[in-house]
């Protein structure tokens, strides 16, 4: 089971430390979250800078809100991150619920699903060095994965789940194991239907607070400004793994379930929580 940290949006500063901490680890995956109207980093931004400050770790977005970017500029950034980082962009996407992240993108929230898939072969096929259009393009540089970053979805609906089939590469589960069973088969189910090879990519995402007490209020107090949003962000703090047993038990049920990795989400500033994690793996 491949093992990630998700990183936290309180402090960019901080994330270099976080980053080299976990190169220097077990982890497979960095992942940063996305708003528009938020105090958070902006992820390719923040990603290509953690790239650059390691050597092997993956770096992922969890999820980028595509419908609130340009789609050509979009392909050209990451097409850009991939190949400076020799391939190790993922790209988890997504719609986005904030109405006021769409309102400050001027995008209407109401067709977000609908652009996002228009933005899917407009970004597969610059990726793939065609043309934009008649007379414009192509638009590079070459990613550094034929076609472009391996692509997954994040999502709950149908529609969600039948995107990853037709345009992905795998999905996104920010949901505890009960939940992503279910999730992960219909995923599965509509990969045949589409006829695609192999098997697709699943990766779960616990949120997580390892150590002591501060740095577990800190993290539950910065996941519910987060998803205050939602009116679930009660529950969704208190659903925060804070000890050992609880946070081996999650990988060992997505284990159970098929998932490729697990993606511990880290709230709380403080970096020895990567040392931590990395004690208990």
């Amino acid at each position: 089971m491949n093992v990630g940290i998700g990183l936290p949006i309180g402090d960019p500063a901080t994330l270099l430390t976080w980053a080299r901490r976990a190169d220097a680890g077990p982890f497979s995956t960095l992942g940063l979250l996305d708003r528009l109207v938020y105090d958070n980093p902006e992820p390719l931004v923040a990603l290509a800078l953690l790239a650059g400050a390691t050597s092997r770790i993956r770096v992922q977005t969890e999820v980028l809100l595509a419908p609130l970017r340009d789609t050509v500029l979009l392909a050209k950034q990451t097409a850009t991150v991939d190949r400076m980082t020799g391939g190790r962009l993922v790209l988890g996407l997504g719609i986005g619920g904030r109405d006021d992240d769409h309102q400050a993108a001027g995008t209407d929230k109401r067709t977000r699903g609908r652009r996002l898939d228009e933005q899917m072969p407009v970004l597969r096929r610059l990726w793939a060095g065609e043309p934009y259009r008649a007379g414009v393009g192509p638009v590079g540089p070459a990613p550094a994965r034929p076609g472009g970053p391996k692509v997954l979805f994040g999502g709950f609906k149908p529609v969600a789940l039948e995107r990853v089939a037709r345009w992905g590469d795998g999905f996104l589960a920010a949901a505890p194991p009960s939940w992503a069973e279910g999730l992960f088969d219909t995923v599965r189910t509509y990969w045949k239907e589409y006829g695609r090879d192999g098997a697709p990519r699943l990766v779960a995402q616990v949120n997580v607070a390892l150590g002591p007490q501060h740095v577990i209020d800190d993290a539950r107090t910065a996941l519910h400004a987060y998803y205050a949003f939602t009116g679930m962000a009660d529950r969704m703090a208190a659903s925060t793994l804070t000890t050992p047993g609880a946070i081996r038990e999650a990988i060992s049920a997505f284990t159970d379930l098929g998932a490729d990795e697990v993606m511990l989400y880290c709230y709380g500033l403080d970096p020895d929580q990567v040392d931590r994690l990395a004690d208990i793996l």
